[in-house]
């Protein structure tokens, strides 16, 4: 495993980060504890969650798991970079959402008890809050840090503007801001590449692709027998059919490196400009396998160049919109 720093910090990360949205809801916890403590075994160090994961089990389930798992001791919490994010609706009350002061003292202190730790290295904005100012957002997060519950502060889903706003308010507080940016990206999704990337690169954030594999479109040929519910649904059956050109120019692609798609796709991930780590999403044991096995690959230039032309990028901005 290797090992690159989160954006301008000096934390080190592994170049795959261990995704826990399945971990409850679709992922026994016996089976969880087993995919975290292989990914831990095999170099992984980088452990991604949010306050509202846990689907059917009910917001907060998966870090719940985790703190369990951590609870095990055997250095675990040493051994991980702990990621969580706020800001998605934790109960019905008005302030039980955003990214108010108030319910970022609040989301911390919840998701610090669910987790069974004293602090988070990388507390994660899940979203834009358009209506709370940056000044009471950095004022919060200031806070937390100098209480010691936090260490970096990164964001998730947020346009390259809102990331330049971010850290030009942190620099007027003399505060670090941003260090990361979690966003959809994949062979399939590269909108981030017009400016959110530029922006990153330009104030020193790390870039972290959540759903890399198109929620499995690039994983192989979905069908109605794949296993996982997203591989089969019917929803990724018609962008699937509608895909479908381009889908078997990449899987001839991958059989002829000899390799499986869904570890390309991740191949493919690492060898972009400005990303960090992929977020990894397995279930299984399997699939944590598959995963590990992209950090082997070495794409060569014509093959980078071949996947363009299968799944062109939007080119850089402004030029890709306007003369």
């Amino acid at each position: 495993m290797r090992y690159r720093r989160l954006g301008r910090t000096a934390l080190e990360v592994s170049e795959l980060c261990l995704g826990t949205m399945n971990f409850g809801p679709n992922t026994a916890e016996f089976d969880a504890f087993s995919i975290l403590d292989e990914a831990v075994e095999a170099g992984i160090n980088f452990v991604d969650t949010a306050d509202q994961y846990g689907g059917r089990l009910g917001v907060g389930a998966t870090e719940e798991l985790i703190g369990r798992w951590l609870a095990q001791g055997g250095e675990r919490r040493d051994r991980i970079v702990l990621a969580t994010k706020l800001y998605e609706p934790m109960s019905e009350w008005p302030n039980g959402r955003g990214l108010s002061a108030t319910h970022i003292r609040r989301a911390c202190d919840a998701s610090l008890r669910r987790l069974q730790t004293d602090h988070i290295d990388l507390y994660q904005m899940h979203h834009l809050d358009r209506t709370a100012p940056w000044d009471e957002v950095w004022q919060a997060m200031e806070t937390l840090v100098a209480q010691g519950k936090i260490t970096y502060v990164g964001s998730s889903n947020f346009a390259g503007w809102s990331i330049a706003q971010a850290n030009e308010a942190a620099k007027s507080r003399h505060f670090l801001g941003l260090v990361s940016e979690q966003s959809l990206y994949n062979l399939t999704e590269r909108t981030i590449e017009l400016e959110v990337i530029p922006a990153c690169t330009a104030y020193g954030l790390a870039v972290l692709p959540w759903s890399p594999l198109a929620g499995g479109l690039l994983a192989g040929a979905p069908s109605e027998e794949s296993p996982g519910r997203r591989r089969g649904s019917a929803q990724l059956q018609h962008r699937a059919a509608q895909m479908r050109p381009q889908l078997d120019r990449w899987e001839q692609v991958c059989r002829d490196l000899g390799e499986a798609p869904g570890a390309v796709g991740l191949a493919w991930l690492l060898h972009r400009p400005g990303v960090t780590a992929p977020v990894v999403g397995p279930r299984t044991i399997d699939q944590l396998g598959g995963a590990l096995r992209a950090t082997s690959i070495e794409l060569p230039q014509e093959i980078l160049e071949q996947l363009d032309t299968i799944f062109p990028g939007p080119g850089p901005a402004p030029e890709a919109y306007a003369w």
